[in-house]
């Protein structure tokens, strides 16, 4: 096969380039220019080609129906599970990402629909415990991603301080006056917390819940700290960051799974360099109950 020369642009393709990605001779990217059926464009007498359009130009006629979407450039947006240190960390590293809070599996719904360049998720196995990566792949059906090692947090049950209504376990929330506020249905604590009374032997029915189910876990730890819940599952920042109480229950992995086309674009790699910092570790210490070990690590290629 002939070298293919590269252009000072990685955005750009030459028409050696979109002839070898393309697969065909260089004479049918010629006829495609000519009669205008293919993104083109000059650059200086030089016959250039969008990469961008490019796939996008591919997906149109691809047999899968959701492959334009997945292509074209989504909003700079992180979906899904809310994060303190996340949102934190997005905000002072300047990445120009934004946070857009509607659980994990709704952040893995933003993603399909090409309306999110990553998405922040911890979905536990009901059956193993883990929270394994590979199961995902099940779940985002031609998109090729990568997963992201964020944070283990730590995961607990949110008290009032003093803790007046004495909860030291899963099994105390079948107390008759435990009011426990819950998460929407999808959401990675949801999930969480199915599965832990399932473990204690405790029904879904024997919960006395709080209210409605609320979006975010900063919301739980607000019900407990304005008496309309006693307890609720959370991460033990948050319960800080509400000046409440935390009893501790189980570590669990937070991950990032990212479009593997913007994975190596500024904004997610400024955000990935700002989590190797020491103001960054500095800040996972004060919020507490995180543990940054492998920040930043690929846990799950979907291209392998």
């Amino acid at each position: 096969m002939k070298p293919v020369l590269m252009t000072s642009n990685p955005d750009l393709m030459t028409v050696t380039e979109v002839a070898d990605y393309l697969r065909v001779r260089e004479r049918t990217i010629y006829e495609l220019v000519r009669t205008q059926r293919i993104p083109s464009c000059k650059l200086s007498g030089k016959l250039l080609f969008p990469k961008r359009l490019i796939e996008l130009w591919v997906a149109q006629s691809a047999d899968y129906p959701q492959a334009q979407t997945h292509l074209a450039a989504p909003p700079p947006v992180i979906a899904g599970s809310h994060d303190p240190l996340l949102e934190w960390a997005a905000r002072e590293s300047k990445c120009g990402l934004a946070i857009l809070v509607d659980g994990s599996t709704g952040g893995i719904h933003s993603l399909l629909a090409g309306q999110a360049v990553a998405c922040g998720l911890h979905l536990i196995d009901p059956v193993t415990g883990d929270y394994n990566a590979s199961g995902l792949a099940r779940s985002l059906p031609g998109l090729d991603f990568v997963v992201i090692e964020w944070a283990r947090r730590r995961q607990g049950l949110v008290v009032a301080h003093g803790n007046p209504a004495r909860i030291g376990s899963v099994g105390d929330l079948r107390k008759t006056n435990v009011r426990v506020a819950t998460r929407q249905a999808g959401s990675g604590s949801a999930l969480l917390l199915s599965k832990l009374i399932a473990d204690a032997g405790v029904a879904p029915e024997d919960l006395r819940v709080a209210g409605t189910p609320v979006s975010s876990e900063t919301d739980i730890a607000v019900a407990v700290r304005e008496d309309k819940a006693d307890t609720g599952l959370a991460i033990e920042a948050v319960a800080r960051q509400q000046g409440l109480d935390f009893v501790p229950l189980q570590w669990e992995r937070f991950d990032l799974v990212v479009r593997r086309v913007e994975y190596f674009d500024p904004p997610l790699q400024r955000l990935l360099g700002f989590a190797r910092t020491e103001p960054f570790a500095e800040r996972a210490a004060s919020l507490g109950g995180y543990d940054i070990a492998n920040a930043g690590t690929v846990v799950f290629n979907g291209r392998r």
